[in-house]
């Protein structure tokens, strides 16, 4: 006899309700096998990539940045393989004592370490980049799960400082940061690929699976410098800086045929190969990039607008006695009264007060048309990044007391290169040259700026500064004729000018009878008692513009013995 059964434990669906929960099961069951079929079917490649994600990865291959080479062929900026090493948290495996060695080998705490394992999600985190060959390898000794090498490029430069502030630099990315680096960047930078591989269990990579993209390595950059002849004048600069005591300085060779930038350097400099607490003052190409106001070496542009405009001869005489002139509450002084100059005279002498009397003879859109042709005011056009333009106030606003000044250099801006690319106007008969970074193979034309018969005349007056009576006999070079410009700047400070800093320059071509290379250089508050261009900054130019002419083999144009220096130092007014 079967038991009764309990009311209680028995239950009982009305029958819409059945078939109304056996229709849901189904629905259930149907959304699974749909979703089932296609993930696995029509849509598989999620489930594949999950499934890759396991045991295979995507690595990128880092191109070659292209090389940067002087004029010649010789390298100045290379990439050389480096690892770097990175981890994929997930895989990793180390006790306490392997990680202590392996923040050991890096040189980076144990915590950093343990602070980019945190993120388990990721599967790629650098741990140091750029390592050298034998610490790369002290790092694949440990067999330590997950962590991986990665080929990559760093970059050297062979002359290190000095040829830092024209070349620049790489980050850690190899992308350029600083100078040509950062200016041909495009043209220098490869394109990275990348490879698929395969990994096992422990996260090593077992096997490469194909390359999905092969690396497209940069191209190669021929510059217009001589590596000798920056050497040369980084020297000689760095002498005299030393010598001198002076904040800094600049020199700038340029072929004053093609325009083309033989040399340039600055100082204080940087080392390129070991950027550790670099200051970004030391980082900045101030010849391309610092303004200052340039002094009597403005001088022969006064006398050359004008020669152009008609108002004078080289023989017209202006007195600059009694050695001051006054306009307004203002007044104009030389080092030492003068007395009657010619135009020529006042060159070679370097009269602020009878520049000034030229400057005023002429409307002021007439000096400030000629400033403007020689390229003041304006972008050399070199390519560099970061080049300024310097600063030449329109003419109309221009006061008599600002045309005065302006004739000797005070009240206009320029940088050194600016300075050095005006200066072919007088070396190649009133052109006035395209300068450039990179390699030219020949002579080019310029814009006209002047006539060839007034660069002539200025040539002449030229000569007459490097030779006794002038400004600048220690500019001479032995064996050939030497043409140029001192200059000496006090430095703006706050409203005004500072009494004792000055900026001390020269200018200047040679072979004056067919000018071959010119050569401005620049000493920032020199400080040891000395500051005149002539005394300060004409020897850096006799040894680099003799070392320069030698080195290329320019015929000599003057007798090897012509130099002749005064008893006395010439000064020259500020």
């Amino acid at each position: 006899m079967k038991p009764a059964a309990n009311p209680a434990l028995t239950l009982r669906l009305a029958g819409w309700r059945r078939l109304l929960l056996l229709a849901m099961l189904l629905a259930a069951f149907g959304v699974l096998i749909g979703r089932a079929l296609y993930l696995q079917g029509l849509n598989n490649g999620f489930l594949q990539q999950r499934g890759d994600a396991r045991y295979s990865r995507v690595i990128e291959i880092s191109a070659h940045r292209g090389m940067i080479a002087d004029r010649n062929g010789e390298p100045l900026a290379i990439s050389t393989p480096v690892e770097s090493v990175w981890v994929s948290p997930p895989d990793f495996e180390a006790g306490a004592d392997k990680l202590k060695t392996l923040a050991a080998i890096l040189e980076i705490p144990v915590s950093e370490i343990r602070r980019k394992l945190e993120d388990t999600q990721r599967e790629f985190v650098y741990l140091k980049r750029q390592l050298p060959p034998d610490d790369a390898a002290r790092v694949v000794q440990l067999g330590l799960p997950g962590v991986f090498l990665q080929r990559e490029f760093r970059r050297y430069y062979p002359a290190g400082e000095v040829t830092a502030h024209l070349l620049g630099f790489t980050g850690v990315d190899d992308n350029g940061q600083e100078g040509i680096e950062l200016g041909y960047q495009e043209h220098l930078a490869g394109k990275p690929g990348s490879r698929r591989v395969i990994k096992d269990r422990l996260g090593r990579i077992v096997e490469d699976v194909a390359s999905i993209r092969a690396p497209k390595p940069g191209r190669d950059l021929t510059l217009s410098i001589d590596r000798k002849l920056q050497y040369l004048a980084y020297r000689e600069l760095r002498q005299a800086v030393e010598d001198h005591r002076a904040r800094g300085g600049g020199i700038v060779v340029l072929d004053a045929k093609t325009g083309e930038v033989l040399a340039l350097a600055n100082l204080p400099a940087y080392n390129p190969n070991n950027r550790v607490k670099v200051a970004s003052s030391r980082t900045r190409n101030r010849a391309l990039t610092d303004v200052f106001e340039p002094g009597s070496t403005l001088k022969p542009f006064t006398a050359a607008a004008a020669l152009e405009a008609g108002r004078v001869k080289p023989e017209t005489v202006f007195n600059t006695a009694p050695g001051s002139m006054t306009i307004g509450p203002a007044t104009i002084r030389d080092a030492h009264p003068l007395g009657a100059l010619t135009v020529a005279q006042v060159i070679q002498k370097s009269s602020n007060v009878g520049a000034a009397k030229m400057a005023l003879s002429l409307p002021s859109e007439t000096l400030w048309s000629l400033f403007n042709r020689v390229g003041f005011g304006a972008s050399s056009g070199s390519g560099f990044p970061g080049e300024v333009a310097g600063r030449l106030r329109p003419y109309r606003s221009w006061r008599p007391i600002e045309q005065a000044t302006m004739s000797y250099g005070h009240g206009i801006s320029v940088t050194l290169m600016q300075l050095a690319r005006a200066y072919t106007v007088f070396a190649s008969d009133g052109e006035l040259k395209p300068v450039t970074l990179l390699r030219r193979d020949g002579p080019v034309a310029g814009e006209p700026a002047m006539s060839a018969a007034t660069a002539r005349t200025m040539r002449g007056m030229l000569e007459l500064v490097v030779q006794p009576g002038g400004t600048a006999p220690r500019a001479q070079v032995m064996g050939y004729r030497v043409a140029g410009k001192t200059g000496t700047a006090h430095k703006l400070e706050g409203h005004g000018y500072a009494a004792n800093r000055y900026v001390s320059s020269f200018v200047g071509f040679a072979p004056a009878s067919d000018p071959r290379l010119i050569v401005a250089v620049m000493i920032d508050e020199p400080s040891a008692g000395q500051y005149y261009g002539g005394t300060v900054v004409a020897p850096v130019f006799a040894q680099v513009m003799g070392g320069a002419l030698r080195m290329l083999g320019v015929p000599t144009d003057a007798p090897l013995k012509d130099i002749v220096l005064p008893p006395e130092e010439v000064k020259e007014e500020v």
